[in-house]
């Protein structure tokens, strides 16, 4: 999970998807959910990179969709602040006024991999 979120607090988005598809398929419980989150959020900002704002829009939608219901922290993301940054930038490509648009980090809480056996 870490390697991911070097990858996508260093702007390499893609990477960072890349990185958590392989956990994705390896997970068997709902930590499979919230990472597809997660990879659905990194693509969202590869679109950006690449000004598909309307691609970025679905994935940001997608994406919040899977981590919402998941605890705060969860596998060692402060998914709250996930989530009140692509709000607002789901607000920004959407054309509603807010602030500049800066390329979010992931703020990890604790470097705590979830209990053996749930990847």
């Amino acid at each position: 999970m870490t390697a991911g979120v070097e990858h996508f607090n260093a702007g390499r988005f893609w990477e960072a998807h890349e990185d958590w598809e392989r956990i994705w398929l390896a997970a068997e419980t709902d930590v499979r959910e919230y990472v597809q989150g997660l990879i659905q959020i990194a693509a969202a900002y590869h679109h950006v990179k690449r000004r598909n704002f309307k691609g970025a829009g679905r994935l940001f939608d997608a994406g919040m969709r899977r981590l919402t219901p998941f605890p705060n922290p969860f596998c060692g993301i402060d998914r709250a602040a996930v989530e009140e940054r692509v709000r607002s930038h789901r607000d920004v490509i959407a054309g509603t006024p807010g602030p500049s648009f800066d390329f979010p980090a992931l703020t990890i809480v604790d470097r705590v991999e979830p209990p053996s056996g749930q990847w």
